[in-house]
């Protein structure tokens, strides 16, 4: 099956994004056809400083690289180096109601958290349209919170069908409701927005600063504390064992163990984890070259779906 997944070059990427997309996103290299981009045209909706938007594409280029991202499996591009997706985005506009944009809780959501009202971010669905339609996705990976996302994109691609003809497959969403929610260090969900955030390939110093920072209750060392509402031992679920955990969750309900010792304990999971894609990272990063290479044949090779596709629907509205 064919399956499509982007993420914007919007900040350093965190474990947030590395639990709940990247990873699922590698798993499924394993098994189905795997299109990914980074979505820089996205990006501009808030990033506005044209070094920071370079910077931060290579970044995330970098980083899943880095993380096991085969090449040679994914096909793995810039958005904007096939521009042909903001044409389809403007026909696809064409068939599209005011009132679906209008009923879009992101763009709402957006402007709540203090993001500038554009007619990009208001646009935004038809642009996340074109790039789920452009390379004829049949899956594409949701969370239950961004499920509306693919109604949207189901909807238009049933509504240009309608009108001009069977050009788009009418992607299916693959609800990731097994991804629990990464808490931050101040306790709600893990966003650049909340600047809450554990960077994946930030310094071991910064890293753990951060973990330390990690907020919980007021519990005394002799105390027993409970790990199911704990944010230390959320995160540390998500790199350890059964075993481990149950052996941690054991030491938490007999009290005797500070929150200081459970977060070293974290801080060395990570270490484990992240360690081994760490040095493959700086390895890339001095073979930039190999990293644009992979970045350009992966656009050569969306472009070999993505063309026939703009061309069949440039044809059935008239312009060719």
């Amino acid at each position: 099956m064919r399956v499509l997944s982007g993420i914007q070059p919007s900040g350093k990427l965190h474990i947030g994004n590395y639990f709940g997309m990247m990873k699922p996103a590698l798993a499924l290299q394993q098994e189905h056809q795997v299109y990914l981009f980074i979505a820089n045209y996205h990006a501009l909706t808030t990033v506005h400083d044209a070094n920071i938007m370079r910077q931060r594409t290579l970044d995330v280029a970098l980083d899943f690289l880095a993380c096991g991202l085969d090449s040679q499996k994914t096909v793995f591009y810039r958005q904007s180096d096939v521009p042909e997706v903001t044409e389809l985005t403007w026909l696809l506009s064409v068939a599209t109601p005011m009132g679906l944009l209008e009923r879009c809780h992101s763009y709402k959501d957006k402007l709540a958290k203090g993001i500038a009202a554009s007619h990009a971010l208001f646009a935004y669905p038809v642009l996340m349209t074109a790039d789920i339609l452009a390379v004829q996705s049949e899956i594409v990976p949701v969370g239950k919170d961004q499920k509306q996302h693919l109604e949207i994109a189901r909807d238009l691609a049933i509504k240009f069908n309608g009108q001009y003809g069977e050009i788009f497959k009418i992607p299916e969403p693959m609800i990731q409701e097994e991804v629990a929610v990464v808490p931050g260090v101040d306790g709600q969900k893990m966003s650049k927005s909340y600047e809450n955030t554990i960077e994946i390939f930030g310094s071991k110093k910064q890293i753990r600063k951060a973990i330390m920072r990690i907020v919980t209750d007021s519990k005394t060392l002799e105390e027993p504390k409970d790990p199911d509402t704990c944010n230390v031992f959320a995160l540390y679920k998500l790199f350890a064992s059964q075993e481990e955990c149950e052996k941690l969750a054991e030491r938490y309900h007999a009290g005797g163990m500070g929150y200081g010792d459970a977060k070293k304990k974290l801080f060395a999971k990570f270490e484990e984890h992240f360690a081994p894609m760490r040095e493959r990272r700086e390895e890339l990063a001095n073979n930039m070259d190999y990293v644009e290479l992979v970045l350009q044949d992966g656009a050569a090779r969306a472009k070999e779906v993505i063309m026939p596709t703009l061309a069949a629907a440039r044809n059935a509205v008239g312009l060719e």
